[in-house]
C-alpha cells in the first residue's frame, strides 16, 4: 500500500477537472481576468482551497476561460 501523498502541479489557460478521490487541492487564478472553480467565480490574484478533511472529495470542475489558473492537488 502506497501511503505517501502524491502532489500534482499545473498550470492551465484551459477547462476540465480534478476527478473524485483527490485529498487535498488549491486553485489560484494568476491571470487577469475571472476564472471558474466548482461553478464559482474566482477573481485574478484570488485563491480557493480544499483541505483535507478526513476523506477524498467528488471531482471538481474549473475553466480558465481567458485567465490562467494554478493547480496543486494532491492524491
Amino acid at each position: 500500500m502506497n501511503t505517501q501523498a502524491n502532489p500534482i502541479e499545473i498550470e492551465t489557460d484551459g477547462q476540465g477537472q480534478l476527478e473524485a478521490g483527490f485529498l487535498f487541492a488549491s486553485f489560484k487564478n494568476t491571470g487577469i481576468t475571472n476564472a471558474t472553480v466548482n461553478g464559482v467565480i474566482l477573481p485574478p490574484g484570488e485563491a480557493k482551497g480544499y483541505p483535507f478533511v478526513g476523506k477524498a472529495y467528488d471531482a471538481i470542475a474549473y475553466d480558465a476561460v481567458d485567465s490562467t489558473l494554478r493547480i496543486l492537488h494532491i492524491l
